[in-house]
Order: C-alpha cells, then sequence, then structure tokens
C-alpha cells in the first residue's frame, strides 16, 4: 500500500501531513504502508493506492488511479484519522 501527500510546492505542508499520516498509522497499528509526499505535477507520475490533498489541491487528484482523501483542514489531526480510515477500509 502506498500513499502520497500532495501540494502545490511539495514542501512544507506536505511534508507535515505525511508526517501525521505515519503518526495516525502507527496508532492504527498499521503495518506495510509507504507514505510520502511531492509536488501536485509529480504525483501526475507517481502511482498510489491513496492520494491525499487538502481540498484545493485534491480535485486535481482524481483521475490518477487511487482513492482521493480530500482535507478540510490539514492540521486538524481527527479529520485526518477518520479519512484515512475510511480510505484504508
Amino acid at each position: 500500500m502506498k500513499i502520497l501527500v500532495c501540494c502545490g510546492s511539495g514542501l512544507g505542508s506536505s511534508f507535515m501531513i505525511e508526517m501525521n499520516i505515519k503518526k495516525v498509522l502507527t496508532e492504527l497499528g498499521k503495518t506495510g504502508v509507504e507514505v510520502n509526499h511531492a509536488d501536485l505535477s509529480s504525483a501526475k507520475g507517481m502511482p498510489a493506492d491513496i492520494y491525499v490533498g487538502t481540498r484545493d489541491i485534491a480535485v486535481q487528484l482524481n483521475g490518477l488511479g487511487g482513492k482521493v482523501v480530500s482535507l478540510n483542514n490539514m492540521i486538524d489531526i481527527n479529520e485526518l484519522k477518520t479519512k484515512l480510515q475510511e480510505a484504508l477500509a
């Protein structure tokens, strides 16, 4: 399983969300999940099972082949956990 976090520039916000996803996966006891981050244009060449982005980016992730998790608030761990659990189910 591979999760790719995307943002406009692929630096700060996507890296922060990546770290939070790793924390949530640990809390959920999920192993064997690869989590990376990238900018939006690079994401098109990086296949993943789940793409994560803020709601302004998420619409552009549709059609890349994986599930899309759209976050309303990138620092809300509870929202991330809930939406990630749904995507992993």
